[in-house]
């Protein structure tokens, strides 16, 4: 990999690099896809393994690429006890409806406890230079982020829903680390808001304007709509920009460059293969997202990467994390 060098000699612009094909994943994909039917979902975790293993050893930042440590034991143990727990949850359900509700408030309780173990879970087992993430999340700020902001953003008309999205971003990022160092993340209210108040003034005009254009042409629905998805995605490449650009780890920053054309030129073409080929075009688009994505997104080095420490070792469980997949509220 070569580093555009700057005028600060310590100072380098590192490009992330997907080197993934395809061709190689679909063989992966689809092996997974009947291994797991043939053994009735016990193989899911072995092909969870396979296919986050593949992902991370194909990119590389600065010459080295990341690599996913879980086993498929350790997944598949959490999982069984998540079928497990989620059978009794049904049975007592279809038994007595009172403590089927009682138990569906305790998991909402619970909810933000197992996104936080699937995080820690998801990061602990994710490796760069044999240095591994970690993330040190509490319950306290989990409820906060993950069901107070957002109430409040729905209470307030939207005026607050910014700031939901900042301070689950921020949650996040601030409680994630690459060894004993921490992630910072510096994106304000007033980032997010403008991003928000101009998607809502473009979605006034266009009422405005639909209103007015269907009345004279009817067939004018189809072109408001392409109009409306491509505004979707422009919120959404600004979001995700905002995001990189406002993370930073010790003196290191992030720049993302995904534009609207870009992204939905991608999604188009993903979409469309994925239809002619009743979805076995799948792998090769997932492939092909991840590689526009890794070349919109760079890393603004100040010095040598090799200069972290490695946090002290843990024990972290796969059981929140395959909770999390069981009650369908993976993060």
């Amino acid at each position: 990999m070569e580093d555009t060098l700057t005028t600060n000699s310590q100072s380098r612009t590192l490009p992330f690099e997907f080197h993934g094909k395809g061709g190689e994943y679909f063989k992966i994909w689809i092996v997974n896809i009947l291994l797991t039917i043939v053994s009735l979902g016990i193989y899911s975790a072995w092909a969870t393994v396979r296919s986050n293993r593949y992902f991370y050893s194909n990119l590389e930042l600065d010459g080295s690429r990341f690599r996913y440590l879980a086993e498929p034991m350790t997944i598949l143990k959490g999982r069984l006890i998540a079928v497990a727990a989620f059978i009794v949850y049904t049975l007592i359900s279809s038994l007595s409806s009172t403590l089927g509700f009682v138990l569906a408030i305790a998991l909402f309780i619970a909810i933000p406890y197992f996104i936080n173990q699937s995080i820690t879970f998801g990061n602990r087992m994710t490796a760069y230079k044999n240095i591994q993430f970690r993330f040190k999340g509490n319950y306290g700020e989990a409820f906060m982020v993950f069901y107070v902001w957002p109430i409040l953003g729905i209470l307030t008309l939207g005026v607050l829903y910014p700031m939901a999205i900042l301070k689950l971003n921020k949650y996040v990022v601030k409680n994630s680390s690459y060894g004993t160092s921490s992630f910072e993340f510096n994106a304000t209210y007033s980032d997010y808001g403008k991003i928000f108040l101009m998607a809502l003034g473009a979605i006034v005009i266009l009422a405005i304007a639909g209103a007015v254009m269907v009345a004279v042409v009817p067939l004018a629905i189809p072109v408001l709509s392409v109009v409306l998805l491509v505004g979707y995605i422009a919120v959404v490449v600004a979001l995700t920009n905002l995001y990189y650009c406002s993370v930073s780890l010790v003196d290191h920053g992030f720049t993302a460059n995904l534009s609207t054309g870009g992204f939905a030129k991608m999604m188009l073409i993903n979409t469309f293969f994925t239809i002619i080929t009743l979805g076995l075009y799948l792998p090769a688009a997932k492939v092909r997202m991840t590689q526009y994505i890794c070349s919109c997104i760079v890393m603004n080095s100040q010095g040598s990467l090799d200069n972290f420490a490695s946090a002290e070792q843990e024990n972290i469980s796969a059981l929140g994390e395959e909770l999390g997949q069981v009650f369908d509220f993976g993060f």
